[in-house]
């Protein structure tokens, strides 16, 4: 099967080869960006956003491991701090001593007394050459402990000062995947509107089933104010409009009576019958 497949390879480039000459790598690459891009567009922003969110928790094991080693610095500057303090304070005791024994020897006594025995000049001038020598050299090296201590401190205080900056920038990633995420739902909110499509037909049939109700209602009044008016009421719902003409004038105007003397006249042959 592996060979199968290593001889499918190699028949492949060299086809490729034979059509694209020494571009065929230049072509791969550039499918291969191509379809990388491709890939990447089909995934959605909400996997995005959770894989970001998941690279952000990724670092909390290295916030931990830092921690750690901070932790473990800080113990070593303690414990050297404590040797540098013991080694200064021993070498101010023996400072003391070579001094007492320096003024001793300029007393100019041949014998000198310290608890109780006696030495000889030759004898303090030797114990001070070599107490000398042992504070030269332990003064050197609690110069060299006290530069130690200082660089575990500087380099403690930079840890520490990382461990601070890492700590702001998670804070400031988790916010940042928040705002995103509510970015996010907000254009989702916007597109779901957008798309958003409403059934005319059934709108126009809701429309229609009102107007028809109305109508039916408009019917069912007209109904009840016939039935009033069959039934003899006085319809007080409804205001008569009386005629403003004078019903004399009305008589007048039929009988063609407007002279008054004839009108008399034809009155009085009407009281003769």
């Amino acid at each position: 099967m592996i060979k199968k497949a290593l001889i499918g390879t190699v028949v492949l480039a060299t086809l490729g080869t034979f059509v694209f000459g020494r571009d065929v790598f230049s072509y791969a690459k550039t499918w291969a960006s191509s379809a990388r891009n491709a890939v990447k567009r089909e995934v959605p922003i909400e996997f995005e956003i959770q894989r970001a969110r998941e690279v952000i928790e990724d670092l909390v094991p290295d916030i931990r491991n830092c921690m750690h080693t901070i932790a473990e610095q800080q113990v070593e500057v303690e414990d050297l701090s404590q040797q540098v303090a013991a080694r200064e304070e021993g070498l101010a005791d023996q400072e003391l001593a070579i001094r007492k024994l320096r003024t001793d020897l300029d007393g100019g006594s041949q014998d000198l007394v310290y608890r109780g025995r006696t030495y000889t000049v030759s004898d303090v001038k030797r114990d001070l050459s070599t107490r000398f020598e042992r504070f030269k050299i332990a003064k050197d090296t609690a110069n060299r402990e006290r530069q130690i201590l200082q660089a575990k401190q500087d380099a403690v205080a930079a840890n520490e000062k990382k461990l601070e900056n890492l700590l702001v920038e998670k804070q400031n990633l988790a916010v940042q995947i928040e705002q995103l995420e509510a970015r996010m739902k907000s254009i989702q909110a916007v597109e779901t509107i957008s798309t958003l499509e409403i059934d005319n037909s059934q709108l126009s049939r809701a429309k229609t089933l009102i107007r028809d109700l109305n109508k039916q209602l408009d019917v069912r009044e007209k109904m009840m104010d016939a039935e009033g008016r069959f039934s003899g009421l006085i319809p007080v719902e409804t205001t008569t409009k009386h005629s403003d003409v004078d019903i004399a004038k009305k008589v007048d105007e039929y009988f063609q009576l407007n002279d008054s003397d004839e009108t008399e006249t034809q009155v009085a042959n009407l009281e003769s019958l």
